[in-house]
């Protein structure tokens, strides 16, 4: 059985680059727009893998075996 902790793991490294992202974006008149493509960005990535990772750990459509091609 697979574990969590890759889930967890990648969840704090993206709150991390998160919270980076919104202490050293340089001030300007786009800081608002730049820290929330950043954050945004991260959030987007994060749970686009996760949901890949999730979906390979419990497949909705399990592999079917017909007993005709078994030898």
């Amino acid at each position: 059985m697979a574990s969590v902790f890759p889930i967890w793991l990648y969840l704090v490294i993206t709150a991390g680059l998160m919270t980076a992202s919104a202490l050293f974006v340089p001030k300007g008149p786009n800081q608002v727009t730049i820290r929330t493509a950043l954050m945004l960005t991260f959030a987007c990535c994060y749970l686009l893998w996760m949901i890949t990772y999730m979906a390979q750990l419990h497949p909705m459509i399990a592999p079917m075996h017909s007993p005709s091609t078994e030898h």
